[in-house]
């Protein structure tokens, strides 16, 4: 090598290292700019199941903690009042009028798969996950998907997601001692439950693959769902301390324990952000995916003041714990009763990466609520459930409620009425009329979910 070309090799190579230097000092500026995310979401627990909530039954130490240090909605809600398309409206930002996934089962579908009526998310729908990694975010999974067996349009890697790992199947996601789960596509053997064995709970697996994930991604951003499958399923438990001395059905005792177990796995996750240098850079949000099961109303008061259940459009159906926490950002220990829905979360994890979300998103940002801003107009929340078929509106205090489309709406005055039990519809026409029109806009029909003209009503 000539004197001439060594000197344009090592001018090269500093320029080499310069630009690589100014390469990942730009990745670290972009990082700055848009925090971690991570979002978690409880199966099938109660408004009324968390200390912060008024809960003098369960014991969720860390989650009253996250309330002290961010931000507690009174009036969150799920987009749906069951599983699958709750998290479909979590997931694509469009409420149940819009979505592809509006019942666990579809109620107009020759059966599939393993003899049930399955609808995946088809292969355009275009998911939070899809977004952010398009904003440059690591996106990973663990726990319960539910829209999209394998072989589908449906599953994590095909809307958006990088690595998962879990169950797809909304049913196999009730054996928390199942002999296999999915990773990437493939089985992973947990030889643990291998004939009958109980030496694997796959909760635990979700929340140690979890801190995996944050460490592994600590350099950011990064997006991690974690859709739990506490406290639904079969209701087993490897200890149900410390509610063992109580005198409840063992249902209830595992009920409240697998909640517990979760907040301690919550706990240990914050404490690796804040180990990690991650505290301030990730907003973390919770929440659950439904109303609780009726076994949990009469000892824990899972549905607070509210009246319904899981598959219900009532309050205590829909209307969930959340909770939002980003030092130094979120004001700690504020409490808000701005309405908040599932189909806001694609707007709003937008606004967090700093993109613009799809133009034909249902929901808004609650960013500026979160930064204690003036909140975003909200003009209604919307939602339709088919089994049995009824569909509900909120506007400002009032929610409305059509159990089918020749049934008249019901009425009720959420801040006076909170339980629902008194119809004020005869005495508002106006605003009847105005959710009426609500509904029949923003219903679009679906060939595997039709309309009832009588939705036979739950108590």
């Amino acid at each position: 090598m000539t004197s001439l070309s060594r000197r344009q090799f090592l001018i090269a190579s500093a320029a080499g290292a310069l630009s690589a230097l100014a390469a990942r000092r730009a990745r670290a500026a972009a990082s700055a700019d848009k925090p971690n995310i991570i979002f978690i979401m409880s199966d099938d627990q109660g408004w009324g199941d968390l200390g912060c909530y008024g809960s003098t039954a369960v014991l969720t130490p860390n989650l009253d903690r996250m309330a002290r240090e961010g931000m507690r909605f009174t009036d969150a809600y799920t987009g749906s009042p069951v599983c699958g398309p709750a998290r479909c409206a979590l997931m694509t930002g469009l409420h149940s009028g819009h979505g592809t996934r509006r019942g666990n089962t579809a109620t107009a579908l020759q059966k599939t798969l393993d003899g049930r009526p399955l609808v995946p998310l088809a292969a355009d729908d275009f998911t939070v996950a899809s977004l952010l990694k398009k904003a440059g975010y690591a996106t990973g999974m663990m726990g319960k998907w539910g829209l999209g067996n394998p072989g589908t349009t449906g599953t994590p890697d095909k809307h958006g997601f990088d690595y998962y790992f879990g169950y797809l199947d909304q049913v196999h996601a009730h054996d928390y001692y199942t002999d296999y789960l999915l990773r990437n596509g493939e089985r992973v053997e947990l030889e643990g439950n291998k004939g009958g064995k109980t030496e694997q709970y796959t909760h635990d697996l979700f929340a140690a693959d979890a801190l995996r994930f944050i460490r592994e991604h600590k350099d950011g951003p990064f997006f991690l769902y974690l859709p739990y499958t506490v406290p639904h399923g079969k209701y087993v438990v490897p200890d149900d301390a410390p509610y063992s001395g109580k005198p409840w059905p063992q249902q209830v005792k595992n009920y409240a324990a697998m909640i517990t177990r979760m907040d301690e796995d919550i706990g240990e996750m914050f404490a690796l952000l804040k180990e990690s240098g991650l505290d301030e850079k990730t907003i973390v949000f919770f929440t659950s995916d439904n109303g609780p099961n009726p076994p949990f109303l009469k000892d824990l008061k899972s549905s607070g003041p509210f009246r319904g259940v899981k598959g219900q459009l009532l309050e205590g159906g829909i209307r969930e714990p959340f909770i939002v926490r980003w030092p130094g950002k979120v004001p700690a220990g504020t409490v808000t009763d701005f309405p908040t829905i599932f189909y806001d979360f694609m707007a709003t994890a937008a606004d967090l990466a700093g993109v613009e979300p799809p133009k034909n998103t249902d929901g808004v940002s609650i960013v500026p609520t979160l930064l204690g801003k003036k909140p975003p107009p909200r003009d209604f929340l919307y939602w339709e459930f088919y089994s049995p078929f009824h569909q509900a509106v909120r506007i400002g205090p009032w929610k409305g409620i059509r159990w089918g489309t020749k049934d008249p709406l019901e009425l009720y005055d959420l801040s006076k009425d909170p339980g629902e039990t008194t119809n004020v519809a005869a005495q508002h026409p106006d605003i009847v009329k105005q959710m009426e029109a609500i509904i029949e806009r923003e219903h679009v029909d679906s060939k595997y979910w039709p309309v009832q003209e009588h939705g036979g009503r739950k108590k």
